[in-house]
């Protein structure tokens, strides 16, 4: 059964708790990224006054966790190709948890500045670290509802953090300092659940530790396991990324991830600035933000469901398309009613969560145990310069040009996004991970190889 083209024991195996339990505990990274990112904003309320900060500091204090971030999927990938899943699976958890207890004991702004540029790298390691993990222990036909799963909780992270900010802002005027090493809690509880998990067999076997690897197989899928057909060409980390396949490939998902992500950090950070403009909550803008963030969470589920039964890229099309028509309806008409122009926001979230996950899922599919984790570690960094524009610049955009023009920018976000994936777009469902190696050839698009 060696080679490359045929599925391997881990594909046709069942579905069992092993993979269950292990999605939870790679859960853990995403849903801290929500949960960071959105206390921070809560704590700021007691913060900035309690450490006495000016503008820039505030913004540097909301903004470091996100430098950071993008630092760690381009380091932290690269590490994790190198000395392994597990090692960094661990040590990433136990440094987030430290920082977190830290940033309770600040005593000014530059320190708290420090600390959070600190957390961000160790949260953006996590996505590479584990959802390369994970993928290479998942039969294929399940492989893109689990690891979309562990996206799809950072929106989890973020209504955790939004209740969590609202219980202890009772605390009074040192809440911030709680809400700060709350993540901590999160961190001890996941990295207790993750010291029992396995190294990836098919990084052993990459890393020439054949025995390790036959022992982690026949403990997890039994004797009859045969290590070998989890083989694959050998290419070097330099040839794996740098030909002109991989390229494309790079290409393709860096151009779908920037597009999800300008628009729902848009909708995220000046989510009430922009319902307020179009008329939709003026009494109170908080409560249709809220129903929209939580719309994010419930498009995640009909996507989850899809995502192995469609496949990818006609999830992608589906959604982009509806995302391009949303926002040009809006700038097309922002005297609509306000009900009809909220309803067309519920859209674009509903839309945006059915597919958003996909860009964890792909960049593990298309390329090879060398360098898996790299390329989604590369791809999470790209998913930071793209919350940088939207976070920087459509603000700016907002107050010179307007409400129609914000619209318009989210519309044509969302069409790259929609032909970057039918020009370059190329389908993994249900292909196993050694299928196609980065310098191979390709079937026809859409094929499942």
């Amino acid at each position: 059964m060696a080679g490359h083209d045929a599925q391997s024991f881990i594909d046709r195996a069942p579905l069992t708790r092993f993979h269950l339990k292990l999605t939870l505990f790679s859960a853990g990274g995403p849903l801290l990224d929500g949960y960071a990112v959105t206390i921070i904003g809560l704590a700021l309320l007691t913060l900035a006054p309690a450490l006495h900060l000016d503008a820039t500091q505030t913004g540097l204090t909301a903004a470091a966790a996100l430098a950071g971030i993008l630092i760690g999927g381009l380091v932290f990938g690269r590490l994790t190709d190198r000395i392994g899943r597990k090692v960094m699976y661990i040590a990433n958890l136990v440094a987030l948890s430290a920082v977190s207890i830290l940033c309770a004991f600040v005593v000014d702004a530059w320190q708290l500045i420090a600390l959070r540029f600190v957390l961000g790298i160790m949260i953006g390691a996590d996505y590479p670290i584990a959802s390369s993990l994970l993928a290479e222990f998942v039969p294929s036909r399940h492989r893109g509802r689990l690891l979309g799963a562990l996206f799809a909780a950072f929106g989890v992270g973020a209504a955790l953090a939004a209740g969590t900010g609202w219980a202890l802002s009772a605390l009074g005027p040192d809440a911030w300092r709680w809400m700060l090493a709350s993540p901590a809690v999160i961190g001890v509880v996941t990295l207790v659940l993750r010291l029992n998990a396995p190294e990836s067999p098919r990084w052993l076997l990459n890393h020439g530790r054949r025995d390790d690897a036959e022992r982690v197989v026949r403990k997890i899928w039994g004797p009859d396991a045969q290590v070998d057909e989890l083989r694959e060409p050998e290419t070097a980390p330099a040839t794996a990324l740098l030909n002109r396949r991989s390229v494309r490939r790079m290409a393709f998902v860096s151009a779908f991830f920037i597009a999800h992500v300008v628009p729902l950090f848009a909708v995220y950070s000046f989510g009430p600035t922009l319902l307020h403009r179009l008329g939709i909550g003026t009494d109170s803008p908080y409560l249709p933000e809220v129903i929209i963030a939580l719309l994010f969470v419930v498009g995640s589920v009909p996507g989850l469901w899809l995502v192995d039964r469609i496949g990818r890229i006609p999830l992608l099309v589906g959604t982009f398309a509806i995302m391009v028509v949303v926002f040009a309806f809006i700038a097309l008409a922002p005297t609509a009613p306000p009900g009809l122009l909220f309803a067309a926001l519920a859209l674009f979230a509903i839309a945006s969560g059915a597919s958003n996950f996909i860009e964890i899922i792909v960049p593990n599919e298309l390329f090879p145990t060398s360098v898996r984790a790299t390329a989604t570690g590369i791809v999470v960094a790209v998913s930071r310069i793209g919350a940088a524009i939207s976070t920087f610049l459509l603000p700016t955009v907002l107050a010179g040009l307007g409400t129609t023009a914000v619209m318009w920018f989210l519309a044509a976000v969302n069409a790259v996004g929609l032909l970057g994936t039918v020009v370059l777009g190329e389908e993994t469902m249900g292909r196993p991970l050694s299928a196609l190696p980065a310098g191979a050839r390709l079937p026809a698009r859409g094929g499942r190889g």
